[in-house]
């Protein structure tokens, strides 16, 4: 897609600087839950949820804790329709990354988070979780889920 930042994940880890984190999003209309990875780039652990206000803020708010966490990349999840095509969701994360890469120099890539929520939902509810609980923690879990996801594909990448 023209002007999209999003890059290819070889293209985007050749970018990320060595010992940075990376910062996984999970967009939602009205929030944007984060996750963290260690220094390593295994593990990915859930870290808050950002109440959106309007794009300046939320990007502000976001670029505030990459700065302070020593982020390197942005992994944002690329909520995909079940066939694999862009809907409306799609292109407003992709308009998201176009208008966040104005911002920052740090290299963003799309992870499919297809069912992210979905998986997130049932570990939560297994757990016997409240409902309050619930929509308080599954933002910064699906970040994580998304984010682990790409963690994974990048030892799987490794052993290649």
């Amino acid at each position: 897609m023209a002007n999209d930042p999003g890059l290819l994940i070889e293209d985007f880890m050749a970018t990320v600087p060595q010992n940075t984190r990376l910062i996984g999003l999970d967009l939602g209309t009205k929030t944007i839950g984060l996750a963290l990875s260690d220094l390593g780039r295994g593990i990915a652990s859930p870290m808050e949820t950002i109440r959106r206000k309007k794009f300046t803020l939320d990007a502000e708010r976001l670029l505030q804790i990459c700065a302070e966490q020593g982020v390197g990349g942005i992994v944002l999840g690329l909520p995909l329709n079940m066939d694999g095509s862009e809907g409306p969701r799609a292109q407003a994360t992709r308009a998201f990354a176009r208008n966040l890469s104005q911002k920052t120099d740090l290299p963003i890539t799309y992870w499919d988070e297809r069912l992210s929520t979905a998986a997130v939902t049932r570990t939560l509810l297994e757990a016997d979780s409240s409902r309050a609980k619930r929509a308080e923690a599954v933002d910064k879990m699906a970040a994580a889920f998304i984010l682990q996801g790409f963690l994974d594909r990048l030892g799987f990448m490794d052993r290649d």
